[in-house]
């Protein structure tokens, strides 16, 4: 049974304990309304396997707190296991220990400074198309609107302002099938994507400033598919491009930029999430820059669901007590002091005590 009344530290060893790899966060998430269901001072619903969890005071201002419960496939890394005031296991850094700090602030805090909603969701870790907080935004945006969002990312206890976009592409490569032992009566379609590694090869990744924000883009193949048989000259390769691009674009922005690099090649747009710019400039942002991160901010440099509520128009920010150059790795952890501090700094806000 998950206690989000116990010490953070353990309530994160528990969550990295319960496996929830995309698409299996049922247990976890049954785990999750299960123990806030039983705090008074929260109204709880359940939306396939995200949980939405709602004081309801009267407050001036609601603040919303999310953070996806699932994390990539595991590999050997669960159970958790501690060692010298870290704490390993698959997603202990992305994002167990911020989900944990969420859960002790939904049931310590029960009369927040600010109304609070609070945001486990679902399938984060994969295609667009199947995010819990994307369903959540589209069949019931009101739940998810407030003054100012926090998303529990892993970002080293530092306030990260925004997020970059996201894009895959399929770059096709096209020949003509023929027998290897008369290849010059066709064309190799792999030897013809030799120009796409070219251009990424070369490619010059933007570091522009946004907002104040430096962010850093990148362009990169993360897969090449072709051939056909040992002795079969192929006709078609692709080559996958994941490009990460700066919040002064937008998706139909980078598009158009990926297909002016790749001319003369079939491009396919297979995944897309926008970016987000910082919104710092927010009153509510200010406030909580002040009160948790002492005025440091930082890009992220990825994409998170801060790009889904500027959509709704509210202004969010990335603060977890993760180190995001940990996440997805075999040997993710997490420092219990990190995660122990968050939850004071959250605290802190929250009450109106900072």
């Amino acid at each position: 049974m998950l206690d989000p009344t116990s010490d953070v530290r353990t309530l994160t060893a528990d969550l990295v304990d319960t496996e929830s790899v995309s698409g299996g966060e049922r247990p976890l998430a049954d785990a999750v309304e299960s123990a806030l269901s039983r705090l008074p001072h929260l109204t709880v619903e359940r939306d396939g396997d995200a949980v939405i969890a709602r004081t309801e005071l009267g407050r001036q201002r609601r603040v919303v707190l999310a953070g996806h419960i699932d994390t990539v496939p595991v590999v050997g890394n669960v159970p958790s296991r501690t060692e010298d005031g870290r704490l390993y296991g698959c997603g202990a850094s992305d994002m167990k220990s911020g989900v944990a700090v969420q859960l002790r602030l939904a049931a310590s805090v029960p009369e927040p400074a600010h109304d609070a909603t609070y945001v486990f969701y679902d399938c984060e870790e994969v295609d667009a198309e199947r995010n819990g907080l994307r369903r959540l935004a589209r069949n019931r945006p009101e739940r998810l609107l407030g003054d100012f969002a926090v998303l529990l990312e892993p970002t080293g206890g530092v306030i990260e302002g925004g997020c970059q976009g996201t894009m895959r592409v399929e770059v096709i490569s096209r020949g003509e099938r023929a027998h290897s032992a008369r290849s010059w009566m066709g064309s190799n379609a792999i030897h013809g994507a030799g120009p796409v590694l070219d251009v990424l090869r070369a490619y010059a990744p933007r570091r522009p400033v946004v907002d104040g924000l430096e962010y850093r883009e990148g362009l990169n193949a993360v897969f090449v598919d072709g051939g056909v048989a040992g002795n079969v000259i192929p006709d078609a390769c692709t080559v996958t491009v994941n490009y990460r691009f700066a919040p002064d674009m937008t998706p139909v922005d980078a598009e158009q930029h990926l297909r002016d690099l790749f001319q003369g090649f079939d491009v396919r747009v297979t995944d897309s999430a926008a970016p987000a710019r910082p919104g710092l400039d927010d009153p509510a942002a200010a406030e909580f820059v002040s009160a948790v991160g002492g005025g440091d901010v930082r890009a992220k440099l990825g994409w998170t669901d801060v790009a889904r509520m500027a959509e709704l128009g509210v202004p969010a920010v990335n603060y977890g007590p993760g180190e995001p150059t940990l996440a997805h790795t075999r040997d993710e952890w997490v420092s219990l002091d990190a995660v122990a501090d968050a939850e004071a700094r959250m605290t802190a806000w929250l009450t109106g005590a900072a």
